[in-house]
């Protein structure tokens, strides 16, 4: 049964999770953001777990985040998940590759992550469902939520902290004189410098390390304030072109019918955009939700053709001079790096942290400029 919702630019995530807990509810809080899920159950009153389908947030880029597996040894484990079935965790027991103690102490960092991700959305719609169960494969925790609110107001400060002095996922740092000697501390450090050292943006950073951003701003902070690195700038951002003013609710009904006819038509990439239009205007409208659902999932079908095929190896083109010289958004420079004339379509899909429709859409984008080839 549906129970209190809103918006998380009216009410944080605090005060519901103190709502939660004060009436001792048990089901399911649910948090939408575009296309980003987020789900946190409870049991009379208590926290008991969250799930996200927040590609970031799998148990596979968080293994290769806590330096559990590399990507080569999560590629391999999926390719065994598409042909025989099971979930990653188990397969990665089964095989050897880890021990049970050590997949399990990851999934409960990441039931609390999801949560605590939560308290930097600004603007999300959420929704309680009473009595909600969890799902079976549910990896059970219990905490108190005034516990999880310390923690979550925790991070907001810090994050204020991070960013006066890194400003957006698009600023690019570059490393002062000496920064070597500090090569020989924390892998994720170390990581950090590397990554800077190569004119690398922050989001860029932030995929390349299979982080959320929260944590990679951290390192990223203390770099800065140690004075080893500084912020030099940003990545330029495109501006989008001005619409003209139309009435909301008749562009909003013109645009669904759009969007359904387009549909209809087969025109699967047309149907995604204008259901985005709608989105970013109501991002609440359920009738839009629905569309862009069957338009993604009509896109995927269409996109597997040929050559673009799942067992189809990219190739690169261009080299890597070339390549810097081409205009790459921080996703498309991750995807493009993973490309190595080995590796399928669907191996590189298994190690990127996007969605599958948007990784598809940027290989098909780097095969229309030529610089990927099949």
């Amino acid at each position: 049964m549906k129970g209190v919702q809103g918006n998380l630019s009216t009410i944080n995530v605090a005060d519901l999770l103190q709502l939660v807990e004060a009436g001792r509810k048990s089901g399911m809080l649910r948090f939408d953001r575009g296309n980003l899920i987020k789900q946190i159950y409870f049991e009379k009153g208590l926290i008991i777990g969250s799930n996200s389908n927040d590609p970031k947030e799998y148990l596979g880029q968080l293994l290769i985040h806590y330096g559990k597996l590399d990507e080569a040894q999560l590629k391999a484990a999926l390719q065994v998940q598409r042909e025989a079935g099971g979930r990653l965790g188990e397969i990665l027991v089964s095989t050897g590759v880890l021990l049970q103690e050590e997949v399990l102490e990851v999934l409960r960092i990441r039931t609390l992550d999801i949560i605590y991700d939560l308290f930097l959305w600004e603007d999300a719609h959420f929704q309680l469902y009473d009595d909600e169960a969890p799902p079976p494969y549910f990896i059970r925790i219990e905490m108190q939520p005034s516990r999880v609110i310390l923690d979550g107001a925790y991070r907001v400060d810090e994050w204020k902290r991070y960013r006066s002095l890194i400003p957006s996922d698009r600023a690019l740092l570059e490393l002062k004189a000496g920064w070597t000697s500090s090569l020989g501390e924390s892998k994720e450090r170390r990581q950090a410098l590397l990554f800077v050292d190569k004119g690398m943006s922050v989001a860029e950073i932030c995929y390349n390390m299979h982080a959320a951003p929260f944590h990679v701003y951290g390192v990223l902070y203390d770099l800065v304030q140690e004075g080893i690195a500084r912020v030099a700038g940003e990545v330029p951002v495109s501006t989008p072109p001005v619409e003209p003013l139309v009435d909301p609710a008749t562009n909003t009904k013109s645009l669904l019918t759009t969007a359904r006819n387009h549909l209809a038509k087969g025109s699967a990439e047309a149907a995604l955009t204008t259901v985005q239009t709608i989105l970013d205007q109501e991002p609440k409208n359920e009738e839009a939700r629905k569309l862009l659902a069957k338009a993604e999932d009509l896109l995927l079908m269409q996109m597997y053709a040929p050559p673009l095929l799942p067992d189809a190896v990219p190739r690169l083109l261009m080299t890597e001079d070339g390549i810097t010289l081409q205009p790459l958004a921080p996703q498309e420079a991750f995807l493009l790096s993973r490309i190595n004339n080995e590796w399928d379509v669907k191996s590189i899909l298994s190690i990127c942290p996007f969605r599958e429709i948007d990784s598809l859409r940027m290989i098909k984008g780097l095969l229309d400029r030529g610089i990927i080839s099949f």
